[in-house]
């Protein structure tokens, strides 16, 4: 399979900002697979604090080992079974929380629906989760997040998620967390048969932002913003083509 020159700039891009900036959630490569584990000591994090050790090893934890770099294009094509889906089921929907709003899908071009407020005290998760793995409560999360971070989230009917394992052509909630308001450069690169970047400018509020994300094609989808210069945290969304309809949420 053969990478496009943008596709590997953009990669190189993201993890040099993560690198630079010590933002949680980022995501790399490890001897056993993809991992999305952040560097704990960059980001203030001391291993003595209390249920720390617990939440490194969870963040350690690799996602599942799909072959999405290997060379056999095939693996783009296969059907995949509903074990797969099944703990991931509260993250996506046939319709999605814009469409029943009467708010249309993304237009041509566009990455995600235009952003609204979204007002946590009447949604709070009851835990996080940074990839495969036990979760956080989100007001222990609170505590330990640094405070001046740009944060993407996968919302879910109760929890919220950096990673999410998706049949294909179902919408996901993202939650983007900002401390600045403004213009905010949002990207997709999607590692498919084929390769397919993404870019469109929307406006953030300060605070909490919500959209929806239309998985519209088989592949891993590596989504992420910037604004005022500092980038987000990468969300995995893995799209498959289901092996039954079984694998579909109701509408």
């Amino acid at each position: 399979m053969r990478y496009s020159k943008i596709l590997l700039s953009t990669i190189a891009l993201i993890c040099l900002s993560f690198q630079a900036c010590g933002q949680l959630g980022s995501g790399g490569m490890g001897s056993s697979g993809d991992w999305l584990s952040p560097d704990i000591n960059r980001i203030g994090f001391r291993s003595s604090d209390s249920g720390i050790s617990g939440m490194v090893q969870w963040l350690d934890r690799p996602v599942p080992a799909f072959p999405w770099y290997s060379s056999e294009d095939k693996f783009y094509t296969e059907r995949i079974p509903e074990t797969y889906f099944s703990p991931y089921q509260e993250y996506y929907t046939r319709t999605g929380y814009y469409v029943e709003l009467g708010t249309p899908a993304p237009a041509t071009g566009g990455v995600v629906t235009d952003p609204i407020t979204f007002d946590i005290t009447t949604a709070t998760p009851s835990n996080v989760y940074y990839g495969a793995g036990l979760g956080l409560p989100y007001s222990q999360y609170l505590t330990l997040a640094p405070s001046l971070t740009n944060d993407l989230w996968v919302r879910g009917e109760a929890n919220w998620t950096q990673y999410v394992v998706s049949p294909v052509g179902n919408y996901l909630q993202l939650v983007a967390d900002v401390p600045i308001e403004g213009h905010a450069g949002f990207y997709e690169v999607v590692q498919g048969d084929t390769t397919a970047p993404r870019y469109k400018t929307y406006q953030f509020s300060e605070g909490y932002n919500t959209m929806d994300f239309y998985a519209d094609e088989v592949g891993r989808h590596m989504l992420y913003f910037v604004i005022n210069n500092q980038p987000s945290n990468v969300v995995i969304v893995d799209v498959f083509n289901p092996e039954t309809s079984g694998s579909m949420p109701p509408a």
